[in-house]
């Protein structure tokens, strides 16, 4: 793995971990292994490398979240297969975490590949869930919502249990239509 990536991946692993603020360049270059001179060589600064850490983690959700939506199967079992992958539910969604980070939402560049994976996710269901309702709009809302929301819950009681509720009620409502 190059530098550049080494980088990328321990930044991404630190966002997830604390968050923007959380994260030093100090911290960066210690989980890369990687020197001040190093980081500054592929990154302008911090901003730029926290970007690309971002940007990576929002194509990785993506291309996560792909294959259970195109997999074979009715509108139903491919949500299901999606809201049921393996998940480390108690570190919250690493996208998702993110919209809790002040100086991450103030800055337009960093908010706009979580802002574009979030609208990705919900267009994306909504295509899937056409199959079962010609306006589904609101209900790939819903699923979103519902699954941001069982993250939240499962940290806060340092269980998975409410997560796993969470994604049984909204499956239970989509079953039900």
């Amino acid at each position: 793995m190059s530098t550049a990536d080494r980088l990328i991946e321990s930044t991404r692993e630190l966002l997830w971990e604390r968050g923007y603020t959380g994260t030093s360049p100090k911290a960066i270059q210690q989980r890369a292994g990687a020197g001040q001179g190093s980081m500054y060589h592929h990154f302008a600064g911090k901003p730029d490398l926290a970007l690309a850490a971002i940007t990576r983690t929002a194509e990785d959700l993506r291309a996560r979240a792909e294959e259970h939506l195109c997999a074979p199967g009715t509108a139903i079992e491919r949500v299901t297969a999606y809201l049921r992958r393996e998940r480390d539910v108690l570190k919250g969604c690493p996208i998702g975490r993110l919209t809790q980070d002040p100086d991450v939402m103030a800055d337009p560049r960093l908010r706009a590949p979580i802002e574009e994976t979030l609208a990705w996710l919900r267009q994306r269901l909504a295509e899937v869930l056409r199959e079962i309702d010609p306006a589904p709009e609101a209900i790939a809302a819903t699923v979103v919502a519902v699954l941001q929301g069982g993250y939240v819950l499962a940290r806060a009681a340092d269980s998975v249990e409410p997560f796993t509720a969470a994604i049984d009620g909204v499956l239970t409502l989509l079953a039900a239509r």
